[in-house]
């Protein structure tokens, strides 16, 4: 009885630490959420197909309020900046809206939005992140690092960011109003505004040879680019707006980079 009380002991401490570090592990990640605009935000965060909606999606925060959130290790997702929000509206948001909810619950932004991007562990084990204005601008935005370990590379463990307020370089013709028609509050991307094949780089402009952007009438996301040289301007745009980095944490900031 003796020894089938010791292995008994021994395979309930081995489960016990086995699920130890299965707990540690599912909460390596911690983001730091920063909110820097001139008033209140709603975040939005939507996880990908398999992953957690981190806070159920979404949370409010006033303007200089933070809120950190753990996630896995291995957690892949976006987030963004909703504003323009409005509790006595049936809590919509005029940009980056989700439903009409705080929590977005797995929703993701009605464009336009500026999107945080994140795959952490990746390809080789590296965390690969961007800030994606493809879906459009609504708010500047940074992300980066805390006491990441990188190569040394520009790309590597540094800080990427939108510290441009694109709001006010927006064309007319991509530009959207506040409720009062007084504002500017988010500029439009080419498709999202005109919903070509060409601008979406969908049907007979799918791939990278049809869809270049220097073909387009207008190359709208040149505007972005210029701004935001950090960020994704459209579908096919370059890949130098990849970062990567091993790190446990990091800092998102909305409203200012």
């Amino acid at each position: 009885m003796a020894n089938v009380t010791f292995e008994s002991t021994m395979k309930l401490a081995l489960y016990l630490a086995t699920a130890a570090i299965v707990v540690v592990c599912s909460q390596a990640a911690t983001f730091n959420i920063n909110n820097k605009d001139g008033g209140p935000i709603w975040v939005g965060i939507q996880g990908n197909t398999g992953k957690e909606h981190l806070a159920n999606g979404g949370f409010k925060l006033a303007q200089g309020e933070s809120r950190s959130l753990t996630a896995a290790d291995d957690w892949g997702g976006r987030f963004w900046s909703r504003t323009w929000c409005y509790e006595d509206e049936n809590n919509h948001c005029y940009t980056g809206d989700c439903g009409n909810k705080v929590e977005c619950e797995g929703a993701g932004g009605t464009p336009p939005a500026t999107l945080i991007e994140f795959t952490l562990q990746g390809y080789g084990g590296l965390d690969y992140y961007d800030i994606s204005l493809v879906d459009g601008y609504n708010s500047m935005a940074s992300v980066e690092p805390v006491n990441g370990q990188g190569d040394g590379g520009e790309y590597s463990c540094k800080k990427a960011q939108c510290a441009t307020q694109i709001n006010s370089l927006c064309p007319s013709e991509l530009q959207v109003k506040s409720p009062d028609g007084g504002s500017i509050i988010a500029c439009n991307s080419a498709c999202n505004a005109f919903l070509t094949e060409e601008y979406c780089c969908s049907g007979s402009h799918s791939t990278p040879e049809t869809c270049k952007s220097s073909d387009w009438a207008v190359d709208y996301p040149a505007i972005f680019k210029s701004a935001c040289p950090d960020a994704y301007s459209y579908a096919y745009d370059d890949h130098k707006s990849t970062f990567t980095c091993v790190a446990s944490q990091y800092n998102i900031n909305f409203g200012s980079a």
